[in-house]
Formats: C-alpha cells, sequence, structure tokens
C-alpha cells in the first residue's frame, strides 16, 4: 500500500495532505489493539486539521489500551482520480491501512454540503453506501456532529448516529462493541444494543410514514425496547471533560494553525437562527486554573505561537479579563499570543482584543447580522447601532485600521428597507474610522454577505428561505451601493445556499437525491470551484422530488418535523413562543446571570445552570481608556 501511495504524491497538490507522520500523532500496536476507529472528516485536510473535535476525540480514544484511532480525510479531486486509477482504497494516515480493516468509520457532520463527500469516502473505502447492504465483519459507519440534529437525509447511508456531545458516549459505544465482538454478536445485535445508549440514535430501527401532500405522518420506532424519541448527550462537567495535552501539529499550514483552548461550551444569548446556540445548550465554563494548565501543556508539546480563546461568544466567558492576563503574563515573553476568535459588538471586545494583541494585532470582526434595529430585534440579537459604531470607533482610535462586518441576507421578515440598512451602516462605520483619522491608504471596512439557512431545532426552523431570484436581487443592489476605495463586499452563492437549507431541513427520502448527484460528479459542494448546481437540480428532477418544498415552504406549527423524534433539550413549545416573540419583535435577554428563557433543557437534563454576575466580565466607560494595564 505505501508503494502505491509513494508513487502519485508527487503528481497531486499538497502531497503532505495523504502521509501522515506529522508531530505528536500517534500509532499502537494494530495486532494488539481490541477496537479500531477510523476518524473520517469529511472534507479537506486543512480544514478537517482546524477541528478541535478531531483533537479531542483522537485524544479520548488513544488514550484507551484497548483501542486506536486513526485519521481519514476527503481527498481532493485530483488524488481522488489517482487513488482510483491506481486501485489504492481509502486509507489512513497512521498506518496507511485501508478503511475496511478498522472496526468503525466514524464521520463527523459539520456541514450538509459534505454530504456528497461521505458517500464518496465510503466508495473509496469500498463499502456498499446502504447501510442495509453491509455484512458482519464490514465496519460500523458512525456519524456525530452538528448536522446529527437532522440526520435523516444520510438515514440510508449510516448505521448509527450519535446525537450531542460525544465525550462520554464514544467511551460507551467501545465498552459496548468490546463486549459485542467477544460473545461472537452480529452488527445488528451491536446496533440495538446501542440504540438503548443515551444519544445513540439508529436509523434503521425507525419507519417514516408520509401523508398524500408530501407531509411526514409519523417516525416510529420498529423494534421493541427503543425509545421514541433520543435525547442528545450533554457534558455536564464541563471543566473535567477529556481534553488533549498533546495535539497533532500538521507540517502544513492549516486553517487554525494555534493552540486552540475550549474556554466555554454554549451561548447565553438565544440568536433566533444560530443552530449552535440550541445544540450547544446550556452556557458551561472551565475554571481559569484548568485553562492555564491546559495551555501550559498544549504550548510546552506542540510549539505554537498563539493561544485562541475559542468558544461561541468568547467574550461571555465570566472570567475572560482574568484568564486572559494570565496567559499573557505567562507566555508574552515567549513570543506567544492570545487571541479572541468570537467577539461582541461592543466596546469591551475592542477593549480586550487591544489587551489580548498586545504581542501581535489580528484584525477584527463584528457580526451585527442585520442592518437595521428593527430585524435585529426579529433575530434576538442584542446589538444597537451604537453599540456597533462605538465598538468600530474604539477600534480605529485603539489602531486598528481594518474591520469585517457579517451580515445576512433573506432573514425572516426582511424588507428591501432592511437590505438598504446594511449598506447604509457600512458607511457609518466607514466614516467611524475617517472621522478616527486612520490613513485612507489602510483603511478598510470588508461586508461578508450570506445567505439566511433555516436550521433544524432553531426558532426559525418553520421559516422558509427565500426565492434565489430574491437573493440575487439584494446581492446585486448591496454591490452597487458598497462600491468605493475602502470598501470590499464578499458574498455566499444563493444556489449553495439553496441546496443546503433543502438538506438541513430535508427528510430521509432526500437520500436517493443525494446518491444521484454523486453518482453525477457532485463532490466538495461546499467549495464554489465544485459545486454544481445544475446537477442537484437535475438529480432532484430524475428523483421526482421538488427541492423547494424543503427549501421555500413555510413549515405548519403542527406538522411533524422530520427531526420532531430527536430530542435536543429544548422544547418544540418554547420554539413556537420564541417565533411568536420575534414576529412582534420582541426581544429574550440572555440564558445567564439568574435568567431563565424557559427553553426546558435543564430540568429536562437534570443541569444545574451556572449562576454569574454580569459584572465579572464588564468593563466600564469609565476606564476603557486605561485598558491597557492590568485587568
Amino acid at each position: 500500500m505505501l508503494n502505491k501511495i509513494e508513487k502519485v504524491l508527487l503528481k497531486v497538490q499538497k502531497p503532505a495532505r495523504y502521509v501522515g507522520g506529522e508531530w505528536n500523532i500517534i500509532r499502537k500496536n494494530w495486532t494488539e489493539t481490541a477496537i479500531k476507529v477510523a476518524f473520517a472528516f469529511p472534507d479537506v485536510y486543512e480544514i478537517g486539521m482546524s477541528h478541535l473535535g478531531l483533537q479531542i476525540l483522537y485524544h479520548i480514544v488513544n488514550s484507551r489500551a484497548d483501542a486506536l484511532m486513526e485519521r481519514v480525510f476527503a481527498p481532493w479531486p485530483d488524488m481522488e482520480k489517482m487513488m482510483r486509477e491506481r486501485k489504492i482504497p481509502l486509507y489512513s494516515l497512521e498506518s496507511y491501512r485501508p478503511v475496511r480493516d478498522f472496526d468503525l468509520f466514524a464521520f463527523t457532520l459539520q456541514s450538509e454540503m459534505t454530504y456528497t463527500n461521505v458517500l464518496n469516502m465510503l466508495d473509496l473505502a469500498g463499502l456498499p453506501l446502504p447501510s442495509a447492504e453491509r455484512k458482519d465483519g464490514e465496519p460500523l459507519v458512525i456519524a456525530g456532529g452538528p448536522c446529527a440534529c437532522n440526520p435523516e437525509p444520510l438515514a440510508d447511508f449510516i448505521d448509527l448516529f450519535v446525537l450531542g456531545e460525544g465525550e462520554e458516549v464514544i467511551q460507551e459505544l467501545l465498552d459496548l462493541y468490546k463486549l459485542m465482538s467477544r460473545e461472537g454478536r452480529s452488527r445488528r445485535q451491536f446496533l440495538y444494543r446501542a440504540a438503548k445508549i443515551a444519544g445513540v440514535y439508529v436509523p434503521s430501527f425507525y419507519l417514516v410514514s408520509y401523508r398524500p401532500d408530501g407531509r411526514i405522518e409519523a417516525v416510529k420506532p420498529t423494534q421493541d425496547g427503543i425509545p421514541a424519541r433520543v435525547r442528545r448527550r450533554v457534558v455536564t462537567n464541563f471543566d473535567q471533560a477529556p481534553f488533549p495535552d498533546r495535539v497533532i501539529v500538521p507540517g502544513i499550514e492549516i486553517v487554525h494553525d494555534r493552540v486552540m483552548l475550549e474556554v466555554m461550551r454554549g451561548c447565553p444569548h438565544g440568536c433566533r437562527f444560530c443552530q449552535a446556540g440550541i445544540i450547544y445548550r446550556p452556557v458551561r465554563e472551565k475554571t481559569p486554573a484548568t485553562l492555564l494548565s491546559q495551555a501550559e501543556k498544549l504550548v510546552h508539546s506542540t510549539g505554537y505561537d498563539e493561544i485562541s480563546l475559542i468558544s461561541l461568544s468568547s467574550a461571555d466567558y465570566s472570567r475572560i479579563k482574568e484568564i486572559a492576563s494570565v496567559l499573557l503574563d505567562r507566555f508574552e515573553k515567549q513570543g506567544v499570543n492570545v487571541s479572541l476568535p468570537s467577539l461582541r459588538v461592543d466596546t469591551f471586545s475592542v477593549a480586550l482584543a487591544q489587551e489580548v494583541q498586545r504581542v501581535r494585532r489580528a484584525g477584527l470582526t463584528f457580526a451585527p447580522e442585520a442592518g437595521s434595529q428593527r430585524l435585529r430585534e426579529v433575530i434576538n440579537k442584542g446589538v444597537t447601532e451604537e453599540d456597533l459604531l462605538a465598538a468600530v470607533s474604539s477600534a480605529f482610535k485603539a489602531g486598528w485600521s481594518a474591520v469585517k462586518l457579517y451580515f445576512m441576507l433573506g432573514l425572516p421578515t426582511e424588507t428591501e428597507e432592511d437590505v438598504i440598512e446594511i449598506a447604509r451602516l457600512t458607511h457609518r462605520v466607514l466614516r467611524a474610522g475617517i472621522d478616527q483619522k486612520v490613513s485612507p491608504a489602510r483603511l478598510k471596512v470588508t461586508v461578508s454577505v450570506s445567505s439566511f439557512v433555516p436550521k433544524a431545532h432553531t426558532v426559525f426552523q418553520w421559516e422558509p428561505q427565500r426565492e434565489i431570484t430574491v437573493l440575487r436581487q439584494r446581492q446585486k443592489r448591496l454591490r452597487e451601493q458598497l462600491k468605493g476605495r475602502n470598501l470590499i463586499f464578499r458574498w455566499s452563492e444563493p444556489e449553495m445556499s439553496f441546496i443546503e437549507a433543502v438538506l438541513a431541513r430535508g427528510d430521509r427520502r432526500l437520500g436517493r437525491v443525494i446518491e444521484k448527484a454523486w453518482r453525477e460528479g457532485c463532490c466538495f459542494d461546499g467549495w464554489s470551484e465544485y459545486f454544481l448546481y445544475e446537477r442537484w437540480s437535475e438529480a432532484f428532477q430524475q428523483v421526482g422530488l421538488d427541492p423547494a418544498f424543503y427549501a421555500n415552504r413555510r413549515y405548519d406549527y403542527a406538522e411533524v418535523l422530520p427531526w420532531d423524534h430527536l430530542n435536543l433539550g429544548v422544547s418544540k413549545d418554547f420554539l413556537r413562543q420564541e417565533m411568536e416573540l420575534a414576529l412582534n419583535g420582541q426581544q429574550t435577554p440572555a440564558c445567564r446571570w439568574g435568567k431563565c428563557a424557559g427553553c426546558g433543557l435543564c430540568p429536562a437534563f437534570g443541569v444545574v445552570p451556572e449562576i454569574i454576575a454580569p459584572e465579572a466580565n464588564e468593563i466600564t466607560a469609565g476606564n476603557l481608556e486605561v485598558i491597557n494595564g492590568r485587568f
């Protein structure tokens, strides 16, 4: 196998993607290890290696004496071509063994636009695509990640899905697999036992019936003892959750080439379009002592010169000032920078960024999401125009010359006036830079606009996506109004967002469409240079399904949604109440600091919410000017 691989490496882009051998990889004795897991990231190496979840699960599994985990990534089209021509099967980077030799083939589903990559990797591994056709002795195909909260479009291809956080459930699955293998049980027997583990969903044990109009009639388990609703897993003791003290350091540049320190999981703000805000509830934090210990070990074991304090909303970590100061004091002399990838739209975040970036200064990105105050209230984005202008003015005054603004088009209730407000707000941000005497040669405001995609389990799960023609027209209007030497306008393709919306709100009938699109050449659909909208359209026509039925239709409150049998902990009644508040332009306070939005998760899951005073991470206007001092 290795000889075959070596012969093609000089004929492909970035051969380091396919050779392994990186710093801190783990190679275990194959014959002496009972359970073999191939962790599959269905995208290119540089993106997959930037995924913290990979590093966490790699650490957990390889910490067991009876198990090993090795990595597999989607080969870029040039490498795939060579693999098919030379009959090289999909292989792992640690041992170069074919994926077919492993016991578990585990995918993480970070984006709906990787679904054709999943099928492509199954095919390259030499496995039948339908799970029903796989035999005893072939790897069990499992999947988790954000997209598992509506896994139905992939239900025909995946043996089992993990719903929720994987740190604990992976241990239970490995224990069960080891026991069942020792007893000589079949894959179906294993799946039946696995389906009783909290957080595990085996789609083949559920029957979906449909109404004459195409909507779902019911989803019911077909086996005794299988839960009617599968409840996601939540790690309750997050501070003590497993976390690697050594991570793999790639030999080539990746998207996030730095130490990733997860300070907090969850987000308190409850933006109504945000799926991550639902699936990572409730907010849980690590203590500064834990974070400092993890940082010490990771900097020492990797040699990275940057520590990124990551979460959905890092500035909301209650002791962010303390941990930032401690990390800077500890590592500044070593030239190690501290960064915050997610900032609130306020002067606190700017001041914090100014403090933590005293080693090296990176850019600042703010996400107002919508141009008008009315629409920001609809989406529950607790940001005013004054907040944004104060933040960018502080940034320009503190020495930044470039900022990025992130907006969405097509949000529920959006009007043409709301679109115009994006351009008006952007020009006011630009004016703030001019007023702060930023050099015209360096001043830059970048506006990135994506199209709203309704997602499962969110407040806006019932809402339709705007038609492609409408989104195109609104993008054109913004392009016309955001021209100028100091302005950069970037946008996403509405056709790609349309397919994403179809898959995000789809049912298991879409499996036939995904397979048809893949057979017609669709792969790497999240990459604009490979996205083939016409072939997706042809696949829908040949299968006889209307994509607009999924993307552009308002789902009824009373209808059975494709994901209703999966319980993320947030009640459907709460989401509906939030939708009504959205239509009335009423906001819901952040679910923290003693306030409860009433989503139902904490009592249902036995979680005790953290009560943290807002002043714990507050910087007032009075002390903003002296932020360069120690916190």
